[in-house]
């Protein structure tokens, strides 16, 4: 049995969630290894829909769920994410979910930084969640951090108070907002503590435990590759590593146990917020896609943008964060269309590109060339075979497996679990 690294192959909201879920189902442990409650996942699950933004999502169905070191962790969300959860009857408690110890914290000032900068930013901003979540990363590569194991110490916690605030008080100043005000600050930590402390342990070593035990470790990515800080659309990103390496690293295990890589790709292409973006659609068709998508953001419920699937793109990601097979989602969307259109591969300035440049200004010029395809009047919506889909979906299934180089590994045709056509097994490889 292999372990499995789920990773978004595009610029997040591929439906990793519906997937994740799915593989849960059959893991041991399901491990989050980087982001924030910057990303959202939906579970639909026997017509219940559950909105998750932090804690992974083996957590409904009772797997072992844990949040690793490389994610940036809001105190307050996750009590208000375990109360909104446990309301539609989900246990959550010490023994199915575990938080590393040495976690970074995010904090009111975080979110306040995050705030002031974008509304500075005017036409600039980047198109943040707002959540603090970059502003938390600086602190923690900065060495300035609050961890969750510093909220057993907080009697202790002046020094680093006194190097954190000296930070935090000059940018506010900046923006002619008072110094931070520590009493608070230290009595919202007081107060949320116990709650956070009861699940904190040094989940490395667990996850060590699990592992020699020959259980099945699912590690489950946020985002996706498009946004990853080095490799993604900068400075139009998240403000983490959201490639499949990133998994070790996030998690405390080795990069021999990330396993099988296992790209979720959506049959059409999206994005949340500012950015380049190819091959979006300003017309009639982006606009139905967009709409029978539901391509509104779980967490921000912001629009998404839509535009027709991006081969070079996925191509690139799948590359990038050595993508073993991906799982095409939401290729129901697509039913009725007359015409179907994948790009592969940009003009710019006369030049032919097979890559997306690195630079924001050749990004944001690049003219996607197309190949059309028939499209199909049959359903795919809730098909469980090859023998279910209409031929044309096939051929434009088989089709991007082709342009991207890498195999298809599933066909998820609705956001229910079991719609879902699998032709390789993750767990299995």
């Amino acid at each position: 049995m292999a372990n499995v690294t789920v990773i978004g192959a595009q610029w997040g909201d591929e439906g990793k969630g519906k997937i994740v879920d799915w593989l849960a189902s059959r893991a041991d442990a399901v491990v989050r290894f980087q982001g924030g409650h910057n990303a959202g996942h939906t579970l639909v699950i026997d017509g219940n829909v559950f909105k998750l933004s932090l804690l992974p999502s083996g957590i409904v169905s009772g797997t072992l769920s844990i949040i690793g070191n490389g994610v940036v962790l809001d105190p307050w969300a996750l009590k208000a994410e375990v109360e909104k959860l446990e309301g539609q009857g989900v246990s959550i408690n010490a023994e199915n979910l575990a938080v590393a110890d040495n976690c970074p914290l995010i904090l009111p000032i975080h979110r306040d930084l995050d705030g002031l900068r974008e509304t500075a930013a005017g036409a600039g901003k980047i198109g943040t969640t707002g959540r603090g979540i970059g502003p938390a990363y600086e602190d923690k590569v900065g060495r300035r951090a609050i961890r969750v194991c510093d909220l057993a110490h907080l009697d202790s916690l002046e020094p680093q108070l006194d190097r954190l605030c000296a930070h935090h008080d000059a940018l506010r100043a900046g923006f002619n907002e008072p110094p931070v005000d520590r009493e608070r600050l230290l009595a919202d930590l007081r107060e949320i503590a116990p709650f956070v402390l009861q699940f904190a342990q040094p989940v490395w070593k667990r996850l060590k435990k699990v592992r020699k035990a020959g259980a099945k470790i699912l590690f489950e990515g946020a985002q996706g590759v498009l946004l990853d800080i080095d490799h993604g659309t900068y400075p139009f990103v998240t403000s983490s590593n959201t490639v499949s390496g990133t998994a070790a690293a996030g998690s405390g295990l080795g990069p021999n146990a990330t396993g099988y890589v296992l790209g979720i790709v959506k049959a059409y292409t999206t994005r949340v917020g500012s950015g380049p973006f190819p091959t979006e659609l300003d017309d009639d068709i982006g606009k139905g896609i967009g709409e029978r998508g539901h391509e509104f953001g779980t967490v921000t419920g912001r629009q998404r943008r839509v535009g027709w699937f991006d081969a070079v793109i996925v191509r690139q990601s799948c590359s990038i964060s050595g993508v073993t097979g991906i799982a095409l989602t939401k290729i129901d969307v697509l039913d009725g269309l007359d015409e179907v259109k994948i790009c592969t591969g940009y003009r710019l300035r006369g030049k032919v590109y097979d890559y997306l440049p690195s630079h924001a200004a050749d990004q944001a010029e690049v003219e996607p060339i197309y190949e059309s395809m028939e499209g199909w009047k049959g359903s795919t919506a809730g098909a469980r075979s090859f023998a279910d889909l209409p031929a044309n979906a096939v051929k434009y299934i088989q089709r991007v497996q082709e342009l991207i180089e890498t195999p298809v590994s599933l066909v998820s045709t609705s956001p229910e679990r079991d719609d879902t056509i699998l032709m390789r097994d993750p767990f299995m490889d």
